[in-house]
């Protein structure tokens, strides 16, 4: 497959601005960390792909109901949320965030899981469009017609604890986890206070930044081997999880161009599973390898 299949989940710079049309849609789905001190919104009026469309899934597009950080809103809410942004149901819909790979493939994931077929990250993100030498621009967002765009979900890309759980429960889960190998063995802390430090009984690590090089994702053949160095069996289902949810997308997409044909991402991800005050989400510390036979029952 390649860039110009509808269902192939990345595009680069090149063939972006050589196909672009009118039914294109961009967004910028930029997202910092709480530490990092910046506004999305700043930036993308100070510099932004010609055209480009704001997508703020952690203010905007979020569940509001939930006391979990960026939550998949309601298929009604993101269905609204989405035509305000001007997308029809055959719209194709290219997302991008200003530090190569990191928060767009959360949208790209949420667009799958509403049911969008045809969205596309672009690969390297805004420095990847700089860089080829194409234009920017800059100001307020402009006014958009509203689009006709009908969210019909894929349960199947979304997960939740009771999910996780069963998967925990059954024999040699796929759950991938993008943190960090000191967060998920329990060594170093948690950026979220009230959560405990570990991982899901039988879990594998695959931290996001080995999937990527230089702000792109790696070759197809490098991600199958990062897959297969982390104990994933690329002919089987896959729970991809993180923090809270965003770079476990990372895991998702890149399971996607590696051939696992089923990949789902846990929604509320270790936001979720590590609250303490929950025995029952049992939790392990130390490296992969956990023996779970005494969970089938």
């Amino acid at each position: 497959m390649s860039s110009t299949d509808k269902t192939w989940p990345l595009i680069d710079a090149a063939a972006l601005h050589a196909s672009r049309s009118a039914r294109d849609v961009i967004l910028d789905a930029s997202w910092y960390l709480p530490s990092e001190k910046r506004s999305t919104q700043d930036d993308f009026h100070a510099s932004r792909i010609p055209g480009a469309r704001r997508f703020d899934f952690d203010e905007v597009v979020t569940d509001r109901s939930s006391d979990l950080p960026h939550m998949m809103p309601p298929r009604a809410e993101f269905q609204s949320h989405v035509r305000r942004c001007g997308i029809n149901d055959d719209s194709r819909v290219v997302i991008y965030d200003t530090a190569g790979i990191f928060a767009a493939p959360r949208a790209w994931w949420m667009f799958k899981a509403m049911g969008h077929a045809d969205v596309a990250v672009l690969d390297g993100g805004l420095d990847a469009w700089v860089g080829a030498g194409y234009p920017l621009e800059s100001g307020a967002d402009l006014p958009l017609f509203r689009g006709n765009f009908t969210a019909q979900p894929d349960r199947s890309r979304i997960a939740g604890a009771d999910d996780v759980l069963a998967a925990v429960r059954a024999a040699n889960p796929q759950i991938v986890d993008a943190r960090s190998a000191g967060r998920f063995e329990g060594r170093d802390p948690e950026p979220r206070p009230g959560l405990r430090p570990g991982h899901m009984p039988g879990a594998r690590n695959l931290p996001f930044g080995r999937l990527l090089a230089d702000g792109r994702y790696r070759p197809v053949e490098d991600l199958r081997a990062e897959f297969g160095a982390a104990g994933v069996d690329l002919a089987r289902p896959v729970i991809a999880t993180c923090g809270s949810g965003v770079t476990a997308c990372i895991v998702a997409l890149a399971a996607e161009l590696a051939g696992i044909a089923e990949v789902a991402v846990y929604d509320g991800s270790w936001a979720d599973w590590g609250r303490e005050g929950f025995p029952e989400l049992l939790v392990e510390t130390g490296s992969s390898g956990f023996e779970r036979g005494h969970f089938n029952s």
